[in-house]
């Protein structure tokens, strides 16, 4: 079995100190996935959270709203990289074999903001017994500059590439909730949950709990939302949380 799983950046850093990992946090996913059944059968994507946020904030930039200035492109970057590497020690000094994988470096957005990431380096890792790690980042955009690439838009893309059978977005919460607080069990359309997302969209650079909704629509296998308590018993095959399950984002 194939997995895709995303830590959301705001469940390994601290999102009011820029720059700063929760390394409690950050030691209990890395547990999960090191005593995990699903053994290198995974590919993980992590968020922004304290690194990319703020520095994107900071110039402008999201995944519409795009910069030609060098110094941000390098922050914004520079940030995640660093991000990165500290998800990755974390990983490899628990024994997984995990790898960095920097999506500035090959991906592209069209002047339509259509994108394009090649796979083909990720599926031939996972092939090989690593663990690829990639994460939120900078996307070179025709007639922007560049532009942010979110996690869940990496998620989007890789399912399918590396014929996952389930993906799994480790969030904040417990799962999608709904107006309430209750976590919604289901969901198969984004307007049976409009109403209850609000204007999460713009509660970050990259999209809120809309913006994820939206885009695991899109995908053919389930996807389930559910929080850090949870995440070892989604690698042990169970369902917490919110299972997504639409296959078109409308």
């Amino acid at each position: 079995m194939t997995v895709v799983l995303k830590l959301g950046g705001s469940v390994i850093t601290d999102k009011d100190e820029p720059e700063t990992v929760d390394r409690a946090a950050l030691s209990a996913a890395v547990s999960a996935v090191a005593e995990s059944p699903v053994g290198d059968d995974i590919v993980v994507v992590h968020g922004g959270g304290s690194f990319g946020h703020h520095h994107a904030a900071e110039h402008g930039v999201s995944t519409t709203a795009g910069t030609h200035d060098v110094d941000g492109v390098r922050a914004i970057h520079g940030a995640m990289c660093r991000l990165n590497a500290a998800v990755v020690d974390a990983l490899a000094d628990a024994g997984v074999p995990a790898v960095p994988v920097h999506p500035f470096s090959a991906a592209t957005r069209d002047a339509d903001g259509d994108l394009s990431l090649p796979t083909r380096q990720v599926e031939t890792l996972l092939d090989e017994g690593f663990v690829p790690v990639l994460h939120g980042d900078l996307v070179a955009h025709a007639g922007a500059g560049a532009t942010v690439l979110s996690g869940d838009e990496l998620v989007v893309e890789l399912a399918p590439a590396v014929d996952a059978d389930r993906v799994g977005v480790c969030s904040t919460v417990s799962g999608v909730l709904d107006d309430d607080g209750t976590v919604i069990d289901r969901i198969e359309t984004f307007e049976a949950v409009a109403a209850a997302l609000g204007e999460s969209e713009a509660t970050d650079v990259s999209g809120g709990m809309a913006g994820k909704v939206r885009a695991l629509l899109s995908l053919s296998a389930p996807a389930l939302v559910f929080g850090p308590d949870a995440l070892p018993a989604f690698l042990a095959g169970e369902s917490p949380g919110t299972t997504i399950a639409g296959g078109d984002a409308d």
